[in-house]
């Protein structure tokens, strides 16, 4: 371990763990420069330089490319993370280290996006993958130190969509599509799966007896009980099990389905029926406002969706509108009964 200079700068060099690492002191005197070395040899010994190193050696692509590898295998979207990814490296920059992404590296990303006319969602959709892989690289591979993106924040102005598709939709869209995706709509518009939920349904998580099927592993890590009506039995008691694979709904070649291939044949369909800006998860929207706009409570909605907090239901709050109408009205009754009782007293 030594110093040596380069353009008036000193730098330090040394063996690390087998490897030769060489580190600009950022200092032009000696003194200096020999005091860096020396909380660096300490900080060795104690063993606190590994955190600092890593951050300052790892890059961003390096830090995504491993939250994929570990991950990816469990993500729905993982295709869709993929083009995400890209999207913040040419922003970014893939070979950036760690140690120079800070909040305020975030908050110009931000600014950068907004100016090219990406909206609020799509930026954070970017920054919460960006979010996640920092999190893991700070607890689980102590590649660093700090989430420059939780200390930034996201963009505030994200509009929640709020998409469904009424029955008159639903009357034009169903014939539209092939019988296959009919059942697939179907059978989302009775339960409120998300996609990921029913490809991976399998008949061992169905009571037929019962009505009931159980999610296995839903987003938040928890299995679910969902009650199945008249439409949702009738789909699957038509559907044909297949002897190469025990789940649900499945592809010609007897695979689980995916959610890309799907899209693409639900797209061309809704075009055909001419129902614009309709997503298949938005058909989970719609069984929920449906609930929702039907009088059923937001904790019973709550559950069905497997939404870990009520906040997250809270979004459908606004269709309750007319149910709530029973509710005040119920002032009436009780007025009229309270008046009576006046009156008869008046009468005695």
């Amino acid at each position: 371990m030594g110093l040596f200079k380069r353009n008036k700068v000193w730098w330090m060099g040394f063996a690390y763990h087998g490897k030769w690492v060489r580190k600009s002191t950022e200092a032009t005197d000696r003194r200096l420069a020999e005091a860096i070395l020396g909380k660096v040899r300490t900080s060795i010994v104690e063993g606190k330089y590994f955190e600092k190193l890593q951050e300052q050696e790892r890059t961003v692509k390096e830090m995504i490319d491993r939250y994929f590898d570990e991950h990816g295998h469990t993500l729905r979207t993982a295709h869709a993370l993929q083009l995400t990814a890209k999207r913040v490296y040419a922003v970014l920059g893939e070979d950036r280290v760690l140690a120079e992404i800070t909040s305020d590296e975030i908050a110009r990303y931000k600014t950068t996006r907004a100016a090219d006319g990406v909206g609020p969602a799509s930026i954070n959709r970017e920054l919460a993958l960006l979010s996640v892989a920092f999190n893991r690289a700070r607890r689980h591979w102590k590649w660093c130190r700090e989430n420059p993106v939780s200390d930034a924040g996201l963009c505030p102005g994200e509009v929640v969509r709020d998409r469904w598709l009424t029955l008159e939709e639903e009357a034009r869209l169903l014939p539209a599509c092939p019988p296959w995706l009919q059942e697939v709509v179907g059978f989302f518009l009775h339960t409120g799966l998300r996609f990921g939920e029913l490809a991976a349904l399998t008949w061992a998580d169905i009571d037929l007896q019962s009505k009931l099927l159980i999610v296995q592993r839903s987003k938040n890590k928890t299995k679910r009980t969902v009650p199945l009506n008249h439409a949702a039995m009738a789909i699957l008691r038509n559907r044909i099990r297949s002897t190469k694979t025990n789940v649900v709904f499945y592809t010609k070649r007897h695979a689980p389905l995916r959610e890309s291939p799907v899209w693409h044949v639900f797209k061309a369909a809704s075009t055909r029926a001419k129902v614009e800006n309709i997503r298949l998860h938005d058909l989970r929207h719609t069984f929920a406002t449906r609930l929702v706009q039907s009088g059923q409570d937001l904790y019973g909605v709550q559950r069905l969706l497997g939404h870990k907090t009520a906040a997250m239901t809270q979004r459908y709050a606004h269709h309750c509108s007319e149910s709530l109408r029973a509710v005040v009205e119920a002032l009436d009754s009780t007025n009229l009964a309270q008046s009576g009782g006046v009156v008869q007293k008046a009468a005695g």
